[in-house]
This record gives C-alpha cells, structure tokens and sequence, in this order.
C-alpha cells in the first residue's frame, strides 16, 4: 500500500463559521482572516495505492460551477486533482474507487464534470462509494444544510449507475460518543460520525505499522483539536463534541496520526495530552511517514 496527498487548491470560508463560538481574537491567530473576515482552507484529498486498487478519497470542489458560486468561495492557488495525480504518474481513469466521506460540495464537487452540456462522472472507471442512510439526508435535504448539498454534484452519480453504498453498521455506537467501524479493504475500516452531518465516513487504514485517519470534516483542521472548536456548520455541534472527545482520547491511546483535509498548511499531526488537554505533538508531510 502506499498512500499519496492530493491536493485540489484552496478556497475561503468565513473565519467565524469554522471556528464556532471561539472568539475572532483567539482563532484569527490561528488563520488569519483577510478584509473580508474570510479564511484560506486547503481542499487536501488522500490517494490510496492498494494492489490493483486506486482508491480517492474525496476530490475537492471541482470547477464546473457558475461564477456567481466561486465570488462566494474563492478557488485560488495553483493545485489542481489533475496536476496532483499526475505527479504520481496517475490519471482520473486510472482511479478505481471514489470514496466519498460526505456529500457536501467541497469534499465531492470533483465527482461530477460537464462535458458538452452534460453532468458525466470525472471518473469513468471508479466506483462511487456512499452510504445509504447519508445518500437519504443529502438528496432529501433540511433546510438548513441543503446549500451545502448541490444536485449537480450529487444525481448524476446515481444516474450514471457507478454509485455503491457502504453497508453502516451500528457495531461500537453508544452514549460516549464512541465512532462505530466497518470494514471497507483489508486495511481500511470506515468509522462513522454524525455531529457534522448524518453518517460522515472516516477511512481509518492501517499504513506501515501506523493508523491513519483522514479527519474530514470531525477535524478539519489542526486548530480544530481542541474540544470547544467547532464548526457552525456542524448540525449537532453537542454530538460532534462528543465525538471529538472520545476520538481524541483514542488517537492518543493509540498513537494515530491524523490527516487534515482543509488545514492551509499541515498535512499530518499526531496528538499528546497536555496541561490545557488534548493538542497536536508533531507535524509532517504524509509522504514523510
């Protein structure tokens, strides 16, 4: 197995959405926000080289959208899902696998690309992994998070027939907060988590003797380590609490090493406990490992 970062460019999010209730004076050092109380994120997916699979986790936003939807988000810098495969020696058709951790059009947008007026899959040869119970909440949407769910991104997987579910299991669930796990390659278990949106998919894989889990939107950031720093974006920010604390606790235990998907600049940390709780211990580049 060898696993490789893709990253897909950066885009903005308003500071005080993605940090909650903390206070612009305590999370404005921790990314500075432009004139505009707006944040750089990066949009950092995972390769997975499993045998005969080639296996992505999540692809970015994509660039099929109007200009109206990019005044809002701001895709800049010079990373594109193209360039980064191909600095692997790989291309979209060689993907086998498009493993989506959740629906929302910053972790899925890549999936669907407009060829001739018509929404195809980008990815010709993979198989589209969701699961039913998050397909449901993301394509019957609440009014709350329903922008964040773009049809066009989403239908014309189903159509083009390449969309399989993970079976979700409750095996591991209880009032802790404690992340349930299925199996997904002989490496690679699923935990779910249901504070951000319903049934969110963590790949947790079993990578040179280490355990790496790709934090999504749990964690999307290193500065989102401590407990009270949670998204507004979140729907059960109470549940999200939960689930950090016990995950937090594990990957100490267990000595993970976590991988950010939205961090501007850290790929990978792992954790230790300190007298404030809970932080980051060493920071590195994933191909470092």
């Amino acid at each position: 197995m060898k696993l490789y970062s893709i990253n897909t460019g950066h885009f903005k999010l308003d500071g005080g959405a993605m940090f909650g209730v903390v206070p612009k004076s305590i999370w404005n050092k921790l990314n500075p926000a432009d004139e505009n109380n707006m944040c750089s994120w990066a949009l950092r997916c995972l390769l997975i080289e499993d045998g005969n699979r080639l296996i992505l986790v999540d692809n970015g936003m994509g660039n099929k959208q109007d200009a109206k939807f990019f005044g809002h988000y701001y895709l800049h810098g010079n990373d594109s899902l193209d360039a980064s495969l191909a600095r692997y020696g790989f291309h979209r058709n060689d993907i086998t696998d498009v493993f989506l951790t959740h629906l929302h059009f910053d972790h899925c947008g890549g999936s669907i690309e407009r060829k001739n007026d018509k929404l195809v899959p980008a990815f010709p040869n993979a198989v589209y992994w969701s699961n039913e119970d998050h397909w449901q909440w993301a394509t019957i949407p609440n009014d709350r998070e329903k922008a964040s769910f773009l049809k066009d991104n989403i239908l014309p997987i189903q159509e083009s027939g390449q969309l399989h579910f993970v079976p979700v299991s409750n095996k591991g669930m209880n009032a802790n907060g404690l992340l349930d796990e299925s199996p997904f390659a002989e490496n690679i278990s699923i935990r779910f988590a249901n504070g951000h949106t319903d049934k969110m998919m963590l790949p947790q894989i079993r990578y040179k003797n280490r355990t790496l889990v790709f934090m999504a939107d749990l964690l999307p950031s290193i500065g989102h380590i401590p407990l009270p720093y949670v998204m507004a974006y979140d729907m059960f920010p109470l549940t999200t609490l939960q689930e950090k604390k016990s995950f937090l606790q594990e990957a100490v235990d267990q000595q993970y090493i976590l991988f950010f998907e939205h961090d501007p600049v850290i790929e990978c940390c792992t954790l230790q406990v300190t007298e404030r709780g809970i932080r980051h211990h060493e920071t590195f580049l994933l191909d470092t490992i």
